[in-house]
């Protein structure tokens, strides 16, 4: 887009005038600084951040638990973004299945310009609605489904897009951004603004911006998975145990539920095929791998509410009321 383009003009006023793209004078000899000073920096600017993701905490939960609800419905959660945003969701989306042991299907990441934009930037890709509504259309969205638009500007049009198209055939729409008013806000049913104010380097939004957008999208999806029972308390039963230390942690987990000796811990998971919350069940319901398996299926995988339908009950466990 050359200098004398109208479109240009309007792009650099526009983003003249964000927050997330302010320039700071008094920090313009930063390059002249001792390195700890500027770590030190970093570190201050860092700091105020949570602060900012607390003032809109009511929004986070309302945007959450009607997530939750989509997905109890059946539905997908589709973080859409570009640049960091987009790497960002595709990110908090593959560490899902490991961790809740969600089908990879569930929780889905979309990066403007695919997925080799996770590791080189694609030119122009982020200024794209169409973009947006083609990767979406491809993945069969429907109004059971929940879409993120990330963006920190609040204006990139892939996010933007992304909504906009989502909302239109009844998605659950959510847009997380780090600027007031932002168009991206005002095109979700769920707007979330975390205003982080201007970055330590002019307009880097993967600073602040960034480590805002990182503790939202972590508190979307684990609160959400909290939400949907893949967890027992804080222990994560759903976990995938793919490896050595998670199979390690899985033993862990369930002699943290149920306090039962390594040899019980071994046959309730050879009983219920390599399943933490299929053990835990064996172990403080008294019941065997089969009526295990069939009481979680009946409370959709909520480990406590298969526990007051088993048989019998563990009365007095700690984790079991």
């Amino acid at each position: 887009m050359p200098p004398t383009d109208p479109n240009y003009t309007a792009l650099r006023t526009q983003l003249e005038s964000l927050t997330t793209e302010a320039f700071r004078p008094e920090l313009s000899d930063i390059d002249r600084r001792p390195t700890l000073d500027i770590a030190r920096l970093m570190n201050d600017e860092d700091a105020t951040v949570p602060a900012a993701v607390a003032e809109r905490l009511p929004e986070i939960a309302a945007a959450i638990d009607a997530t939750a609800a989509r997905m109890a419905r059946g539905g997908r959660l589709i973080y859409a973004g570009a640049g960091t945003a987009g790497r960002l969701g595709v990110l908090d989306a593959s560490e899902c299945p490991p961790t809740f042991n969600t089908e990879p299907s569930e929780v889905l990441g979309l990066i403007a310009g695919g997925p080799s934009a996770m590791v080189t930037a694609v030119e122009g890709a982020e200024d794209s609605k169409e973009l947006a509504a083609g990767d979406l259309t491809a993945l069969a969205v429907a109004d059971r489904d929940v879409v993120v638009g990330i963006s920190a500007s609040g204006r990139t049009p892939y996010a933007v897009g992304a909504v906009e198209h989502a909302r239109a055939i009844g998605a659950l729409t959510i847009g997380l951004s780090c600027n007031a008013d932002s168009p991206l806000a005002a095109a979700a049913e769920h707007g979330i603004e975390i205003v982080v104010g201007p970055e330590l380097i002019t307009g880097s939004t993967r600073l602040k911006a960034g480590t805002a957008q990182k503790l939202v999208l972590n508190m979307i999806s684990t609160i959400t998975m909290i939400r949907l029972g893949k967890t027992f308390g804080n222990l994560m039963v759903d976990v995938r145990a793919s490896n050595d230390k998670l199979r390690a942690r899985s033993r862990r987990i369930i002699a943290l539920a149920t306090g039962a000796s390594d040899l019980e811990i071994e046959a309730a998971l050879t009983e219920t095929g390599g399943e933490v919350k299929n053990a835990i069940l064996v172990l403080l319901g008294g019941v065997d791998g089969h009526e295990a398996a069939r009481l979680l299926d009946t409370s959709r995988g909520h480990l406590r509410t298969a526990l007051q339908s088993s048989r019998t009950p563990a009365p007095g466990h700690p984790h079991h009321n």
